[in-house]
């Protein structure tokens, strides 16, 4: 067993700061110290449901940066000193059609979670990145491209790669008609990569008050989704609208939104969702979903963003600050990702 330190649950929205277990290295493992850890919505609704007598301890992050500290003996991929990065998934099965199409995160049997998960060797659940620590297999850590920000970069191993696997696969590129629905953690990642891709680019907000930053972001427009007037003249304007809105909301208005052929792709709410099949069938629209992304995705995502200088917009807090961090992000007040230095932990 390797010794770290880390933030586990001790119970509903409270942390502690306690020594932790990582496995030893096993033959294709590396260590990483880890870095900068984001602080996902997952995280906060995960510590909101935990049971304090549940037997699985749990400690969040699936979303860091950090430096490879050791390798296992069949480990080729990694040096010690190498900057790596680690998502929200760390095995699969690796013999499904998904895992086949190189789409591990679709895998038939489940992929392993970066936390909250179960190892598929020895049955124990997995600890997440809220830690000085994580040892993983290397095949799931991936390079960090020279040049990206290791503190802003963390995001996109979860919020980044979620929006960027739909954007790919809907053939987002020039002359591409894209609208953003929300702009927070995912929204604001799904801009750049959009704009970046060369895509006309526009974000749908509730109110007037983002319009300055999505033009910064790059956006063309800004729709404000309460203007009714402003809404009928966008119906049927875009090929892809990415819905990172979390909370839940009628999709009609934004289906109406969509040009025929389109398709709303819905991101932010996980829920069940009730839609009119009228609002499909009048222009053959689609809607689909998508979480996460495989492997090669990842790792192509990675790249894009370096030869773009895509990075998440940041505001980062010491590790000891986690629950400021949890709490502002209860009540949406961050623009637009928190990261955690992890250097305070020792």
């Amino acid at each position: 067993m390797r010794m770290t330190t880390g933030w586990r649950a001790g119970g509903p929205d409270r942390l502690e700061r306690v020594p932790l277990e990582r496995r030893g290295l096993r033959p294709d493992d590396i260590a990483v110290r880890v870095d900068y850890c984001g602080v996902c919505h997952t995280d906060l609704h995960a510590l909101g449901a935990y049971d304090p007598h549940a037997t699985a301890p749990l400690v969040p992050g699936h979303e860091f940066t950090g430096v490879v500290t050791a390798t296992g003996p069949s480990a080729t991929a990694f040096a010690v000193g190498d900057p790596v990065a680690v998502g929200n998934i760390v095995d699969s099965c690796g013999a499904c059609a998904m895992c086949a199409a190189g789409q591990e995160n679709f895998c038939h049997t489940f992929p392993t979670l970066t936390y909250g998960g179960t190892d598929r060797q020895d049955g124990t659940t997995t600890l997440g990145g809220y830690s000085r620590e994580y040892v993983v297999r290397e095949s799931f850590a991936y390079a960090l491209p020279p040049g990206l920000d290791p503190a802003a970069a963390a995001p996109l191993l979860c919020a980044g790669v979620t929006v960027w696997e739909p954007l790919r696969a809907l053939g987002v590129g020039p002359g591409s008609r894209v609208a953003v629905a929300g702009l927070g953690g995912l929204g604001h990642l799904a801009v750049k990569m959009a704009v970046a891709l060369g895509a006309e680019t526009a974000v749908i907000s509730r109110t007037p008050d983002k319009g300055a930053d999505a033009r910064r972001l790059g956006a063309h427009d800004l729709i404000v989704s309460t203007d009714e007037q402003r809404m009928a003249a966008a119906r049927d304007t875009f090929d892809v609208i990415i819905d990172t809105i979390s909370a839940p909301h009628d999709l009609a208005p934004y289906l109406k939104l969509v040009a025929m052929d389109g398709t709303l792709s819905l991101l932010g709410q996980l829920g069940p969702v009730a839609v009119e099949a009228m609002d499909l069938l009048v222009g053959r629209k689609k809607l689909s979903s998508g979480g996460s992304g495989g492997r090669a995705g990842t790792a192509g995502m990675l790249r894009f963003c370096a030869e773009h200088g895509i990075v998440a917009d940041t505001e980062i807090l010491p590790s000891a600050d986690v629950h400021t961090a949890l709490e502002r992000l209860r009540k949406n007040d961050v623009r637009y990702r928190f990261v955690l230095d992890m250097s305070d932990l020792g």
